[in-house]
């Protein structure tokens, strides 16, 4: 299965020299990582990544100088965090900024908040982000927000995505997930170059689409995303960091480390 998914992808070594770091989204194992998170974190450095995107801490919760230790022995980095737009409010901002620093993340994303589909809060929110992005840039670091589906609804004639795009600064970060823009009927590259520079952090989600349904399954290279055509804007218009493999399902029986491991495979003949 390694072998498979990673045939039916192209090596580009057109993009010798700009190649992207890759990480993995923690979510993607997380009854492992709630299990054991020194293991898991030392089978995710097993599996080739350059990095993680946080979803919790479990043990290393306020312990910064320990975590950073226990990724530079798995010479691991610290890709990006998914965090609560609490985060950024008040005294929690202070916080947030001093543990991130101290294990070396510069991207906070927020993975979903009720507020950004709230015609009567999204204004509110955008501002929010506006503001700890400008706290955030002396410091070298970014905040942003994650797309699932329902951004891509309809508040007047625009959707709520193009509205938060619109009303923040290039310095909040679009962190597309391309699996879940392509399972709302959009065209991850189209607005990949509609935002150009702004998905500093980009999901690759391997999605299936309901049409192909039966015939292809949610691994990298043998789902229903052209990666290959992601990666190329990903490189040319992005301004893509990292790369965050991102595995929320588990064809044929596979756990999640298994599944994680396959699309990581042909993620890695990808990238070249």
């Amino acid at each position: 299965m390694l072998a498979a998914a990673a045939a039916s992808l192209p090596s580009l070594s057109w993009a010798a020299g700009k190649k992207l770091p890759l990480a993995l989204q923690l979510y993607s194992v997380r009854g492992d990582c709630a299990k054991d998170f020194d293991a898991a974190l030392a089978q995710v450095a097993k599996m080739g990544f350059d990095g993680v995107e946080f979803a919790g801490y479990h043990t290393y919760g306020g312990k910064a100088a320990e975590l950073r230790k226990r990724l530079e022995d798995l010479n691991l980095k610290a890709a990006a965090t998914h965090i609560g737009t609490g985060s950024f409010r008040g005294d929690a901002l202070k916080k947030t900024i001093e543990f991130h620093q101290a294990i070396g993340c510069k991207f906070l994303i927020v993975p979903g908040d009720g507020d950004f589909t709230n015609p009567e809060k999204c204004k509110a929110l955008a501002e929010t982000f506006n503001q700890t992005a400008q706290t955030l840039k002396p410091l070298g670091m970014y905040c942003g927000y994650h797309n699932h589906t329902q951004e891509f609804k309809k508040n007047g004639d625009k959707t709520f995505w193009e509205q938060f795009a619109d009303a923040t600064s290039k310095d909040v970060v679009l962190q597309q997930d391309c699996g879940w823009t392509k399972a709302a009927g959009l065209d991850p590259v189209d607005l990949m170059k509609r935002y150009p520079g702004r998905m500093k952090s980009t999901h690759y989600k391997p999605t299936v689409i309901a049409a192909d349904k039966g015939t292809k399954k949610a691994f990298l290279g043998e789902d229903s995303v052209d990666w290959a055509a992601v990666l190329k804007a990903c490189i040319e218009v992005g301004g893509t960091e990292w790369i965050t493999l991102e595995q929320e399902s588990y064809p044929d029986g596979k756990s999640p480390m298994e599944a994680s491991a396959v699309s990581m495979a042909a993620l890695k003949k990808l990238v070249g």
